[in-house]
């Protein structure tokens, strides 16, 4: 008799769960970044909308008379999943970003305008909202409490809340439509400078650049595994410092041009078509809202409140370093003279040539200044300060889930202990990362409920050093670095009840001061000689460099000011435009720069085709660098004024009402609370040099 065959059984595995849907069970909540993928995102995202859409459905439809709190308070606890699933996905599309999630990222931008644009133009939903508005003064809200109710009020109403329905439509069309365009912009800007390279082979090739920067070169011909010896890149901290140093006219000619032409080379990625079209939505959004120009709506949320205001300040500044920056080109020419040139300076000339002048002004060059500023070493001086200023401690982490291997952690604590958040570093330049230097954060502070402790990023474009040797940064490399870690202190010690009043969440144009501010300790003795330890020789930087340093503080200030300020004054005409539909972006750029007499020598810092502080949450602000600064310069004047840059009871103010405060007060309330008085712009002129002209 034949043995029976045995049954042949399929073992079936349980269907894979979707890591952003559920629990987070990493330390500290953070998000599981090893399991996700980016298939995940699309269902995710669909799942978070439903889930927000019944919540918002729940407010609106509910029976009871609108209060407070059964509105307000309610919406600030909805919608923590599409937060949640947002912020991660828009942090890794910034941060590490791949075909797929570009893909993706198209797809869902719009999708999540839409979204949006249903909630804020609900009738129900706003006729609560107006409801505990019009009652506020009987309320007995405390001041957190009123200050969001008008920031929730008054979001609605600049999304189109009180608009009439054929309206609200159009605004809702245009919102999508002008997430989609701004998603390509920056998608197109990051391809233009994934797609250049500059390789060098020969030692004629890298003429010019110290050994540190062509290891760095060398490194990034490795990371794009190129048939040369070494590579520049489009990078700021790779083609910035090529321009300054490489004695190759011709090559950094090639640079330079690659640099300024991204977004404008034509093809698929050209940019000047998708800005024309922006420019043109954004200003009839503003016009449905009732209101001249995109300019006169952006400015009215902020502490400037009118484009008269910005143009004041833009008035007292340019003609200052046009001054300055004419008396330094002349200073160039004169030298290129010396050198045996006989053409003209270039705009690839100026950084070349104004290292020359400042090495035989001040005996001070990048090659002496870079051995001192190790990327370890300026990462453990921002802490210190952290440490000095807010009783901060910092801790690295390996137990914690990251999106790259390249990323850092730390668990951030008060001085007895107590958990502050978790914060992340990610410093070096990648093909899968956009440029630039900026933070973010993967879940805010607030103290509603259960509370929330903040997940915080700062992200970087250094040019990694060779294996083994140390990462080496310019002054100007370690400045953005604490300027960054400044926004990240405003996120890590926000103190706040309600989550759309926390950290970051403050006007455009304050939001620059606690980081532009963090940069001040950067160049005082107190922080180099104790963090800037030579490289190979392990001496701290002596107090005669220290000194040059401070000498050559405004020098080569004029350039800088008129190249940011160039671009500032051009973002406020583009979107002061009152008819932009057939914009020629090229052609308004140069005519906008040949009434301002912009110097044929300089090129504004961003143009237009890759400006994509203005063609992102910037738009009619990319002045609020400069309004910041004269609140920075003047801030930190307080601490000189006290004899003790760590004065222990200004440090305390300044927490309690800059980095802690969130948007729970007027900025200028918060400003004064801290100073005593409101800004002076004298302190700015000085710390730029441009004082007395």
């Amino acid at each position: 008799m034949a043995a029976k065959p045995k049954s042949k059984t399929k073992s079936k595995s349980a269907p894979r769960t979707n890591p952003l849907l559920g629990p987070w069970r990493a330390r500290f909540g953070a998000p599981p970044f090893e399991r996700i993928r980016p298939a995940d995102f699309p269902p995710a995202f669909k799942a978070a909308f439903v889930l927000h859409r019944k919540e918002m459905a729940g407010i609106a439809g509910d029976e009871r008379a609108p209060s407070f709190a059964n509105t307000i308070v309610a919406m600030e606890k909805s919608g923590e999943l599409l937060n949640r699933v947002s912020e991660v996905f828009f942090n890794l599309t910034g941060a590490d970003t791949d075909a797929e999630l570009q893909a993706t990222e198209r797809a869902i931008a719009p999708k999540l305008a839409n979204h949006m644009s249903a909630v804020y133009l609900d009738k129900k939903l706003f006729a609560r909202i107006a409801s505990v508005h019009e009652r506020r003064s009987v309320l007995k809200l405390d001041g957190e409490q009123l200050r969001l109710l008008e920031r929730v009020y008054r979001t609605f109403v600049r999304s189109g809340a009180k608009l009439k329905p054929q309206a609200k439509k159009r605004v809702a069309d245009i919102s999508a439509r002008l997430a989609e365009l701004t998603t390509r912009f920056s998608q197109n800007v990051l391809q233009d400078e994934q797609s250049w390279h500059l390789t060098l082979q020969t030692e004629r090739d890298v003429a010019g650049l110290s050994e540190g920067l062509k290891m760095a070169a060398a490194r990034a011909a490795a990371d794009l595994k190129l048939d040369a010896k070494y590579a520049i890149t489009l990078s700021r901290s790779s083609v910035e410092p090529f321009l300054q140093f490489s004695s190759r006219r011709d090559l950094r000619e090639q640079a330079f041009k690659a640099w300024i032409r991204r977004g404008e080379n034509g093809g698929e990625t050209d940019n000047r078509q998708i800005v024309s079209e922006i420019v043109a939505m954004r200003g009839e959004f503003a016009r449905l809202l009732g209101y001249e120009t995109y300019a006169a709506y952006s400015l009215e949320d902020t502490m400037a409140k009118t484009p008269g205001h910005v143009r004041e300040l833009l008035d007292r500044v340019w003609p200052a370093a046009l001054q300055r920056v004419e008396a330094e080109a002349t200073a160039l020419a004169e030298l290129g003279k010396a050198e045996g040139a006989n053409d003209r300076v270039e705009p690839w000339d100026w950084r070349y040539l104004s290292e020359k002048v400042r090495k035989a002004r001040f005996d001070l060059d990048d090659g002496e200044v870079r051995p001192y500023l190790q990327l370890d070493n300026m990462i453990t001086a921002a802490f210190d300060t952290a440490s000095r200023l807010f009783g901060l401690s910092f801790t690295e982490l390996d137990n914690v889930p990251r999106y790259h291997p390249d990323v850092r952690a730390w668990d951030v604590k008060t001085k007895r202990g107590t958990h502050v958040g978790l914060f992340y570093g990610d410093y070096y330049a990648r093909p899968s990362k956009r440029s630039g230097a900026w933070m973010s954060s993967y879940r805010g502070q607030h103290k509603l409920g259960k509370g929330s402790t903040p997940i915080i990023v700062n992200v970087l474009n250094f040019a990694r050093g060779a294996d083994g040797e140390s990462t080496l940064l310019s002054f100007d490399d370690a400045r953005t670095l604490f300027h960054e870690f400044g926004h990240g202190l405003h996120g890590l010690l926000s103190n706040v009840t309600y989550p759309t009043l926390a950290g970051t969440n403050v006007a455009r144009d304050f939001v620059e001061l606690p980081s532009q501010l963090y940069e001040h300790w950067l160049s005082r003795p107190e922080i180099l000689k104790k963090f800037a330890i030579h490289a190979k020789t392990g001496k701290p930087m002596p107090d005669k460099l220290i000194a040059r340093l401070k000498a050559a503080r405004t020098f080569n200030q004029g350039f800088a000011t008129v190249e940011y300020t160039a671009s500032a004054i051009v973002d406020m005409d583009l979107h002061a435009l009152t008819g932009a539909e057939h914009l020629d972006v090229k052609r308004f750029e140069s005519e906008t720069l040949k009434r301002l007499g912009m110097p044929r020598e300089v090129v504004m810092r961003h143009r237009i085709p890759h400006f994509q502080h203005i063609m992102g949450g910037y738009a009619a602000g990319y002045y609020s660098y400069l309004w910041s600064e004269v609140m920075d310069a003047d801030a930190f004047a307080a601490f000189e004024e006290a004899g003790d840059v760590f004065a222990p009871e200004i440090a305390e103010r300044l927490k309690t009402h800059i980095y802690s405060a969130g948007d729970k007060r007027d900025p200028l309330e918060a400003y004064i609370a801290f100073r005593g008085r409101p800004p002076e712009i004298g302190s700015m002129l000085e710390k730029r040099g441009l004082a007395g002209r």
